[in-house]
């Protein structure tokens, strides 16, 4: 069975054969998406003790060897910034030519072509407000942070549509919502202020048949419904040590796709006896009819052994039947 298709059955929980780590994608991204400069500049993999100001006006600094850097200055801190705040255009060539080139790259083949939405909304309203400020205007300022929380989304779909002209088969969204034991912002918030935004920008992919993944780190076991409901076919990172993973996928069998699943803590630290381990746990609890891709619940720096060992019982235990 090619990739993608088996990807495909994985998705709709019909008879995969195998589990596999992820989806095979060919990725697109805006500039900015990774926040980079207006120029292409700056970013994650910029020298550390970077300093540079994002297509958001957002201002970061890269503290340390091997992690992104950290928002450090905010345009929208104050609410009187919003009045003269220049949203970025995403019809700016500068921002939306880098899709059409990466596109051009594209061979087709066994892969979905895949746009990304990296801090779709949440994030992106407090690295430009500040998250103390962003939380607090949720209950005190609700239409300045609708506002807010609008002009972001317009943005989205701006990009959105030219994901759409390149002939997108799969989106990635994201934005972290919980901690490691709770949400970071209440089910009756996200409910009022955000699913109406994400939405609008869930609804234009479905209309036109794209598949989409969402990235959400934490405890998310509140909002399982909420996905459902917006039509995220694939949740990540799944995180081992903030959900109760059989209740994850008791909640969301036969109607979303989970990824990860596996402690990062672990792959870190080993050993590889207790990787495989972890890997067939995780395989049989959440795979067992499909719904599952295997990996760790975050992205790091792993030992190479810790990595091979993990790829192994992948390769041992997620074959079908199970």
């Amino acid at each position: 069975m090619i990739k993608k298709e088996n990807a495909l059955r994985i998705l709709r929980f019909d008879n995969p054969e195998c589990v596999v780590g992820e989806a095979p994608c060919h990725w697109l991204a805006y500039t900015g998406c990774n926040h980079e400069t207006i120029d292409g500049g700056g970013g994650h993999e910029s020298p550390v003790g970077s300093r540079w100001t994002d297509i958001w006006g957002t201002g970061w600094f890269r503290e340390q060897d091997g992690v992104m850097g950290f928002p450090r200055e905010n345009p929208l801190a104050e609410m009187s910034s919003l009045e003269n705040y220049a949203w970025p255009d995403p019809e700016d060539e500068r921002i939306c030519g880098k899709i059409f080139t990466e596109k051009k790259k594209f061979q087709g083949g066994d892969c979905f072509l895949a746009g990304s939405h990296r801090d779709t909304l949440w994030e992106k309203s407090y690295m430009l407000a500040g998250m103390e400020n962003m939380m607090v205007w949720l209950r005190t300022e609700p239409n300045h942070a609708r506002e807010i929380l609008r002009g972001i989304m317009d943005f989205q779909l701006g990009i959105a549509k030219h994901y759409l002209a390149c002939g997108i088969e799969w989106a990635g969204l994201g934005d972290d919502l919980g901690t490691q034991n709770s949400l970071l912002i209440g089910e009756d918030l996200l409910r009022e202020f955000f699913f109406p935004e994400y939405k609008r920008l869930f609804d234009l992919y479905k209309r036109n048949g794209v598949l989409i993944s969402f990235h959400s780190c934490g405890h998310v076991e509140p909002v399982l419904e909420m996905f459902m409901e917006l039509g995220v076919d694939c949740l990540n990172p799944v995180q081992a040590t903030a959900n109760n993973l059989a209740r994850v996928r008791e909640a969301t069998r036969g109607r979303m796709a989970l990824q990860g699943g596996v402690s990062t803590g672990l792959v870190m630290k080993g050993p590889a006896g207790e990787i495989k381990n972890a890997v067939r746990g995780a395989i049989h609890l959440l795979g067992r009819n499909g719904g599952y891709f295997c990996g760790p619940d975050q992205g790091m720096p792993f030992p190479p052994e810790h990595c091979a060992a993990f790829q192994e019982a992948v390769a041992e235990f997620g074959k079908y039947p199970l």
